[in-house]
Order: C-alpha cells, then structure tokens, then sequence
C-alpha cells in the first residue's frame, strides 16, 4: 500500500528531527496546513511540495515518484534515519 503525501511528509519531518514548528519556518508551509496535510484532511498542493523539496532536495524523487535513487542522491526517510543510526553508532557508511 502506497503512503499518502501527509505520511510521506511527516516521514520527511521525522527523518529530519523537526518539530512542525520549525518544519515550517524553514520551509514557508503554514503550520496549519502541514498539520491538515499530515493528517490527512488537506490534500497536498503542488506549492507545498516545491517548498519541501526546495529545502529537501534529496527527498524530491521519493516523495513525488516514490524513487530512491541513492547514486543521484534521492533518498527516502527510511534511508535518512538508517545513515543517522549508523553515524550515532560509531559505523562507517562511507
């Protein structure tokens, strides 16, 4: 089952370890509307993609496509927070 933009973009929030508050003042987006988005009772709007990707190129592929794409630097969260763990553990993921 394909994830819906507002779970793709809290995805993307978690990953980057923001509360909505700064979410949105980095971004542009309304916290109204990243909280309606979120959850589900605001369909996602085209400008509200471009402003997340705008600051969060490296999601662009996986939250419109659902592409990864590691090579081209098109990650997902899931991605994000695997290379975080890793680096919190003392891990080399060069």
């Amino acid at each position: 089952m394909s994830k819906t933009d507002g779970e793709k973009i809290r995805e993307i929030r978690e990953a980057e370890e923001m509360g909505r508050q700064e979410f949105c003042d980095l971004t542009g987006i309304k916290k109204q509307t990243l909280i309606s988005t979120e959850q589900g009772r605001m369909a996602c709007s085209l400008k509200t993609v471009r402003q997340i990707t705008a600051v969060f190129p490296q999601y662009r592929s996986w939250l419109i496509d659902d592409v990864v794409n590691e090579e081209a630097g098109q990650i997902s969260p899931e991605i994000e927070k695997a290379r975080k763990t890793l680096k919190q553990t003392g891990t080399d993921i060069d």
